[in-house]
């Protein structure tokens, strides 16, 4: 009687449950997924509408029960490690499966790098320099490290479930660029990246240009030196020269500093000058500066000596053209035509006489033929002088009483051939 008793009380405890937890995959590693299954190991069909509840050390998973008898993990870690089992109610009754112990693998980090941001480790003072540290394995959290220079100065440290993570300087001062790099570990040991350099560039300042002449004035054919210089800036610099606003040059300083820039002066040199530098991150103009150029002496004589000739060949040339056309005018206006020589031919100019005349009035005949006409007819005119009366050459001339009149005079006219070449000689 007591025997029965006992195995009555133990039934409920010793009797097989028929339920079984398994996991999927075999090996669970961290940050990879997980699946629980509750299974019927009776292979009979459960009455009824069973539901499944899955425990982690003693702690309900998910919602609770449920009418499903899987239960999954996206992603599985180490605090995820612990005793698991399930149960299942059924008619009024629990029933539970066997507890079963549950670890997660770590994956070792591996193959760390460090990034920067912008890329290539080429950054301008003032901007943000990002380092990223990366790696292309590896599970759980992961702790990042940061370090400056060869010997190690550490920056900053992040744990965090990843495979990366990042380090920002806000604004880079030229005291940063330097080495750097990262290490990364997740309970293996630490994993180095290799050295990254960081290059801080300094923009220009705003360089100052200074003209070196040979003396005071600056003379045409003198050299001048133009001198441009940014006081600071990181090198290369590339130094532009600019006349009135037009390019004469450049000049490059691959250590930094200054550069110069010579030029043979000119009369057209005068003018405004400026210089420019520019390293890449920002070009830099400097004040402009205002030059003139004096010619010699012997060049201003020279050269008011050809203005002042020069203005005279122009006056020379005015004057005669006005004489032309003044000329061309009068000839035009003055030449009588042939039908006014007939009729008004010109007169000669008198001519006072050599000869003394007997006669009271003496007059000096003058014979001149002044025009052709047509055919064989020639025209002739004749003037008398008259001459003041001599007494005493009278009486030596006086004529008889009976002569011919002392004042008339004949004359014959003689036919003379004249061309019209022999015409225009005579006038």
């Amino acid at each position: 009687m007591l025997l029965r008793l006992l195995l009555l009380t133990c039934a409920p405890l010793c009797e097989p449950t028929g339920l079984l937890l398994t996991v999927r995959p075999s090996r669970l590693v961290e940050g990879g997924p997980m699946t629980l299954s509750c299974v019927n190991q009776l292979h009979q069909r459960l009455p009824g509408s069973p539901q499944f509840q899955f425990l982690k050390d003693g702690h309900a998973l998910g919602l609770g029960w449920d009418n499903s008898s899987q239960y999954q993990v996206a992603a599985v870690w180490r605090e995820d490690v612990g005793y698991y089992w399930c149960e299942v109610w059924i008619e009024h009754r629990v029933i539970k499966s066997k507890r079963m112990w549950i670890d997660m693998h770590r994956v070792p980090v591996r193959n760390v790098s460090l990034e920067t941001q912008p890329a290539g480790g080429h950054v301008a003072e003032g901007q943000t320099l990002v380092l990223a540290c990366l790696v292309s394995g590896g599970t759980g959290d992961i702790n990042f490290l940061w370090y400056r220079g060869a010997l190690g100065v550490k920056l900053e440290t992040k744990t965090q479930r990843s495979l990366s993570a990042k380090f920002e300087i806000p604004a880079v001062r030229e005291s940063d660029a330097n080495q750097y790099y990262c290490s990364a570990d997740n309970g293996y040991g630490p994993r180095l990246s290799g050295l990254v350099s960081v290059t801080v560039t300094v923009p220009v300042s705003r360089p100052v240009l200074t003209l070196r002449a040979p003396g005071a004035p600056a003379l045409v054919g003198d050299t001048v030196e133009l001198h441009c210089e940014a006081q600071t800036g990181s090198p290369p610099i590339l130094y532009r020269f600019y006349h009135d606003g037009v390019t004469l040059g450049n000049s490059s300083a691959p250590s930094g500093g200054g550069v110069s820039f010579n030029l043979s002066l000119t009369a057209e040199h005068s003018g405004n000058y400026s210089c420019e530098a520019d390293n890449g991150v920002g070009a830099q103009r400097s004040e402009v500066v205002p030059f003139s150029v004096t010619a010699p002496r012997e060049d201003r004589a020279e050269l008011t000596t050809a203005v002042v000739v020069e203005g005279l060949f122009g006056l020379l040339g005015l004057l005669t053209a006005v004489l032309l056309i003044c000329c061309w005018c009068k000839r035009k206006m003055g030449q009588p035509s042939a039908r006014d020589s007939v009729r008004s031919p010109p007169l000669p100019p008198p001519r006072e006489s050599t000869y003394l005349n007997t006669a009271p009035e003496q007059r000096q005949p003058i014979y001149q033929n002044v025009n052709v006409g047509r055919g064989d007819e020639v025209y002739s005119l004749a003037f008398c002088m008259q001459q003041e009366w001599q007494p005493a050459a009278a009486e030596a001339l006086r004529m008889p009483a009976n002569g011919p009149d002392p004042s008339v005079i004949y004359s014959g006219v003689m036919k003379v051939d004249v061309t019209d070449k022999d015409y225009e000689d005579a006038m």
